[in-house]
């Protein structure tokens, strides 16, 4: 349902795309009634198979909170974003692994919301409103201009970065306006590198200047090899917040709900 494939199912679950389609056959085949319409590669699922995995979703996630319970060490599945879970969350990680009944944290690393049934905890993007879920905001999402230290020594005010090859980001406009400047031509248009991650490393390699949120790399800047040459930066709209299911009320969920509110806060 969730990959509307069985190719893609199949890789997800570790078997081949021909034992998915086999088991799908023999469940249609036991229920009596159609549950996906094969066109070619793609599937499309009727409605008896939307509704038959809603209620399946909602059982599989009884069984793992009710086996977590069980657990002597609680096994928590956390969902975050590539650059957030690299640079802001799993530094600090061992310092909730040090804390008296902590729960094993089994990181997932992603940008689409997953199924529910496959995350205890999300960290997104956005502005709020996730149906389901309560969404707790942790941190705006920022943007400053860094650059390489060699690049930096060429520049005196933010007019000077106009003139100066910058990495693709949609938010350029944005700073140059915050700036009182006219942004150079074609930045309007520039949607950007997918990852945070790859904005650094072209800044690193001394492609230009990037737009990157300082409260995930901070360190590059304290460690010298980035260098923020202007206290100018972007905060939201777009915010990094915690997703939990609503009334989700796990004492180890709570807990590191807890816990990663109180890194954001500090």
């Amino acid at each position: 349902m969730r990959h509307a494939s069985f190719t893609r199912a199949a890789t997800e679950l570790g078997v081949t795309p021909a034992a998915v389609s086999a088991r799908m056959r023999n469940l249609e085949a036991d229920l009596g009634t159609a549950l996906f319409a094969r066109h070619g590669p793609r599937i499309v699922p009727t409605g008896t198979a939307a509704a038959l995995a809603a209620e399946v979703a909602d059982a599989l996630r009884l069984m793992h909170a009710a086996v977590g319970r069980s657990r002597a060490t609680p096994v928590l599945r956390v969902t975050a974003p590539p650059s957030f879970a690299q640079r802001w969350l799993a530094p600090r990680l061992a310092r909730y692994r040090a804390l008296p009944g902590a729960a094993e944290i089994v990181l997932d690393v992603a940008t689409d919301l997953r199924d529910p049934a496959t995350f205890d905890l999300a960290i997104r993007t956005g502005r709020g409103g996730w149906p389901g879920f309560d969404a707790i905001p942790l941190l705006p999402v920022q943007a400053t201009a860094m650059l390489c230290p060699a690049l930096a020594a060429e520049i005196a005010t933010p007019a000077d970065l106009t003139r100066m090859p910058l990495i693709p980001h949609p938010d350029w406009p944005r700073w140059f306006a915050a700036a009182g400047i006219d942004p150079p031509p074609g930045q309007s248009d520039a949607d950007g590198y997918p990852t945070y991650e790859i904005d650094a490393a072209a800044a690193l390699a001394g492609a230009g200047a990037a737009l990157l949120p300082p409260n995930l790399y901070g360190a590059l800047i304290s460690e010298g090899r980035l260098v923020q040459p202007f206290p100018l930066t972007l905060d939201g709209p777009d915010h990094y917040y915690l997703l939990r299911r609503a009334g989700d009320d796990r004492p180890a969920l709570l807990s590191f709900g807890d816990w990663i509110l109180a890194e954001a806060g500090a």
